[in-house]
């Protein structure tokens, strides 16, 4: 095996179980919304998947350092494999129902959590292993996160048109298997955590204690967790409540749904493209602040207001490219910072955090519409969003992004 080949197999598996996880998130709230017709019920069956997807990802750090991130891994994906094949089935046998979806959903999100968690946790390792910049790997990480959304989400539109939103997850279901396995038969045991000298509840809540001191002692990484939950909140609020609602009052169908998420993601791929190639080189700070806010106030705009398709698309293009270069800033100055003994409780407990608003994203879209219309609810989240983005120009811990640094070996 060559020491490239597990960043291949590790891209092979991110790109499967993404591009099925962006299938059910364009599939489930469209199922919701079509058979209920329920804004507000739409939102809470996101929150049932994501709330229990934040929390399981933070509970996890300890046993992913513990048992290794690919044993988690291959164990939360082939679980996962059921969860997500019983809506198709009990669809097919006509019994599946809101409370017979909800536990489901939440399984759903108990798996997901720990197994992306587990993923992004092999980052570093993986980067040493190939002798290639960490921000190289991040960003090669990020645009096969983006190929896979994009991919993901156009696949979806077309499924769910084709076959129906319940029976599109059953391909979800075949993703989580494939990526079970090619992590399983490419990936080494990248990281094994001594044996413990002690085991039970109160060395488990040690473990993750000291995870949490190292991270909200760290200021930047503390501004980072503050404004990427506030953002990721009302990304939520725009993807599983808004855009769809907007997309069915507006007459069009989940093609077109499937298709603007395409756009977005598939513009992303460029811009993740580029940092890969250029992010070591790059001025951290001001690239991080410009691309959000291309992403975030524009793209709330252009659906507030009565807007042509063809500035929408443009819209969710720019906004897409400008993205591509968050998540690989993020990653590197997250893997920077972070010792590697702490490295699976440190970036679940910093994933975690970061999502901890989100579950609540679908509610608060749906209730902003219910109460004041969607093009009212499009323009609040968006000044809201415009607001979060200013946060850089405005606190001091920011400036920490710029100044690149390898962790010790220890917390400080």
């Amino acid at each position: 095996m060559s020491r490239r080949s597990p960043f291949v197999a590790l891209a092979v598996a991110e790109t499967l179980s993404i591009s099925g996880t962006r299938l059910s998130s364009v599939a489930i709230p469209w199922l919701v919304l079509s058979t209920t017709g329920s804004p507000v019920l739409t939102g809470l069956v996101a929150m049932m998947e994501m709330l229990p997807y934040v929390v399981a990802k933070a509970l996890g750090g300890p046993l992913i350092d513990r048992l290794g991130p690919k044993r988690i891994a291959i164990i939360c994906d082939s679980a996962s494999v059921i969860a997500v094949g019983l809506v198709p089935v009990l669809h097919l046998l006509g019994l599946l129902t809101m409370p017979i979806l909800l536990p489901i959903v939440f399984a759903m999100g108990v798996l997901r959590g720990p197994s992306d968690a587990a993923k992004q946790s092999m980052v570093p390792d993986i980067a040493e292993l190939a002798s290639v910049p960490l921000e190289r790997v991040t960003g090669v990480a990020g645009a096969i996160e983006r190929l896979a959304s994009a991919a993901g989400a156009a696949g979806a539109g077309a499924l769910i048109a084709l076959v129906g939103p319940s029976q599109a997850l059953a391909v979800n279901a075949l993703t989580f298997a494939a990526a079970a396995v090619v992590v399983a038969a490419g990936i080494p045991q990248l990281r094994r955590a001594p044996k413990p000298e002690a085991t039970g509840i109160a060395v488990y809540g040690r473990e993750l204690a000291e995870g949490w001191r190292f991270l909200r002692r760290d200021a930047v990484l503390v501004a980072i967790v503050l404004m990427v939950a506030t953002t990721n909140l009302l990304d939520q609020a725009f993807g599983a409540v808004l855009l769809p609602v907007w997309t069915q009052t507006s007459g069009h169908g989940p093609a077109l749904l499937g298709t603007m998420f395409a756009v977005f993601s598939g513009a992303s791929i460029i811009g993740a493209v580029i940092a890969a190639m250029i992010g070591e080189r790059l001025p951290r700070l001001a690239v991080y602040t410009v691309a959000f806010l291309l992403t975030g106030f524009p793209r709330f705009l252009v659906f507030a207001v009565e807007t042509p398709l063809a500035l929408i698309f443009t819209t969710l293009a720019i906004g897409g490219f400008a993205s591509g270069f968050l998540n690989p800033i993020l990653s590197a100055v997250l893997f920077e910072r972070t010792p590697k003994n702490l490295i699976g409780r440190v970036t679940s407990l910093n994933a975690a955090l970061c999502w901890a608003l989100l579950p609540f994203g679908g509610l608060v879209g749906g209730a902003l519409v219910d109460a004041w219309g969607l093009s009212t609810a499009l323009l609040l989240t968006g000044l809201a969003y415009l607001a979060a983005t200013l946060a850089p120009l405005a606190h001091s811990s920011f400036r920490g992004f710029d100044k690149r640094r390898i962790a010790d070996a220890s917390p400080s």
